[in-house]
């Protein structure tokens, strides 16, 4: 099949695993592609199970580090694969990404730059680099303020929601899943996917389950995100022998087959797509989170799940008991959670706004 030559396209994103910002990558890999577009994949850190997940389904995957931050030899490896390319776009995912591209704008004509944020852009760097882009795709209109904000133009500056669709699993068990992860298979699980940075408050997520330990004796939480923090995390469950509760791990390439199998997914910052909730509530699981952008975008308080302030830090574990112990609830939640997501939030109305926006970027 012949393409046209507008319909090149590289995708520029971390090292994720297929949940969040991860899933909205894969989503767009085969729905753009699903549209005629010629997709590659360049991926500027190390970790994450979703470029090995693409380059299975046969999209060409560019490693341009493998480190577990984006360095300044990326805008450099980026540059030279986008001239050997020749694509006609680059869509970068995340904010250490959008730098890159901007970077690379500036300094190549060709190719067209589009950069889709979940998060507002912090500092000066970040908004020089989204007003070289020419289209930023902002994943709530609070986002699309913030980069207004910061100098892009309005004409250059649009809002498309996070879409989703139950990512393929491999069909691991739950006892299978529990001698993998290092869980019991009879206890109750609540998952958690977060960058392990201050911005996603994990001190509010331990304090929650070191108050869930004392009045249910059931619940294993996995915390799943690399970063600065992990080694707090880990030394902080330690002292608060949580270690036995809480599992932590950087990356998770059984995440699609995990997120059934929970009962809750819950967040406690703020996090680029919410983390897992937008997945959790595909799956029917009920979410609750500390308020936030992505949050009050995803949840319907009371309907498919419950937002609670930062203060006082009781709300958070006692909203989770609540859905952890009613199984009616839970159900209620997790029903009325898919029928949002397919109303507001499905695969084909994200990438129908993404590839609405890359057009208007080539013209």
């Amino acid at each position: 099949m012949h393409l046209a030559p507008h319909r090149s396209i590289l995708l520029l994103t971390r090292g994720l695993d297929p949940v969040g910002v991860g899933r909205q990558v894969e989503l767009a890999a085969s729905g753009l592609r699903a549209c005629g577009w010629d997709v590659k994949l360049a991926v500027t850190t190390g970790g994450g199970s979703v470029p090995e997940r693409l380059a299975r389904a046969g999209f060409p995957v560019h490693r341009l580090g493998r480190r577990p931050g984006v360095g300044p030899d990326v805008a450099v490896g980026l540059a030279r694969l986008a001239k050997a390319d020749a694509s006609a776009l680059i869509l970068s995912f995340g904010r250490s990404q959008a730098l890159v591209a901007g970077a690379v704008r500036r300094v190549l004509p060709v190719p067209r730059v589009v950069c889709q944020l979940s998060l507002p852009p912090r500092g000066v760097l970040a908004a020089w680099a989204l007003r070289q882009a020419d289209r930023v795709v902002a994943a709530s209109p609070a986002v699309a303020r913030a980069c207004l904000e910061r100098g892009v133009p309005t004409e250059r500056v649009c809002v498309v929601p996070s879409g989703v669709s139950p990512a393929a699993g491999t069909g691991l068990s739950r006892e299978q899943l529990a001698e993998r992860l290092g869980l019991r298979a009879r206890s109750i699980w609540t998952l958690c996917v977060a960058p392990l940075e201050p911005a996603s408050h994990l001190d509010r997520l331990i304090w929650a389950i070191d108050q869930l330990g004392v009045v249910h004796q059931g619940l294993e939480h996995v915390l799943v995100g690399a970063g600065p923090l992990l080694g707090k995390v880990r030394r902080r469950a330690r002292v608060q022998q949580l270690a036995e509760r809480l599992h932590v791990f950087p990356t998770l390439d059984c995440l699609p087959d995990l997120l059934p199998r929970v009962r809750l997914v819950w967040q406690s910052g703020n996090v680029a797509c919410g983390g897992a909730l937008l997945d959790g509530m595909a799956h029917g699981i009920g979410t609750v989170a500390v308020e936030s952008d992505a949050a009050r975008q995803l949840i319907l308080p009371g309907v498919t799940g419950t937002i609670v302030p930062a203060d006082p830090e009781s709300e958070f574990p006692r909203r989770a008991l609540n859905l952890i112990e009613d199984d009616a609830l839970a159900a209620r939640y997790g029903s009325a959670a898919r029928a949002r997501v397919a109303e507001f939030f499905s695969a084909e109305q994200y990438v129908a706004g993404l590839e609405a926006a890359l057009l208007e970027a080539v013209q």
